[in-house]
């Protein structure tokens, strides 16, 4: 599905879609379009954006393609999901350790939505971190 979702093809196109959305909260997924774990988050990301697009806009961005934020963000892993809004960087309390971004694919569309929409209520407060509706520590799972 990440065809269907807009694509950002170099820092300036990524700089400027964090600096010039004013209402809502930029969620970007770096990553690349032929890893199976981006494919699983992209197809989350492209199922909610329909509902979410009064408070939220996705785009896609290939690390390989742009690797200005590599360094920048730290993105290591195969798919991270990041968010921003109104040019600030939004950090999400997952229980996991890393405040500064998702780096795995989140499975259900309402968890995403309930996720972004805490981000978009917190944001709007001006917080910089807001506490995820779930905890995604492993120390409960067995």
């Amino acid at each position: 599905m990440s065809y269907m979702i807009q694509h950002l093809h170099n820092g300036w196109q990524v700089d400027q879609a964090i600096v010039n959305e004013e209402d809502r909260v930029v969620v970007i997924r770096f990553g690349h379009d032929w890893d199976p774990t981006c494919m699983k988050m992209d197809e989350i990301l492209y199922g909610i954006a329909e509902k979410v697009k009064n408070f939220t806009v996705v785009y896609l961005v290939d690390i390989s393609e742009v690797p200005d934020f590599n360094k920048m963000y730290e993105l290591y892993d195969p798919c991270t999901t990041m968010f921003f809004y109104r040019n600030k960087h939004i950090m999400i309390d997952l229980g996991t350790g890393n405040n500064n971004k998702i780096n795995w694919p989140i499975e259900d569309k309402q968890e995403m939505i309930d996720i972004l929409e805490t981000i978009y209520r917190g944001a709007r407060k001006g917080r910089g971190l807001v506490v995820s509706p779930k905890d995604y520590s492993t120390k409960y799972r067995y």
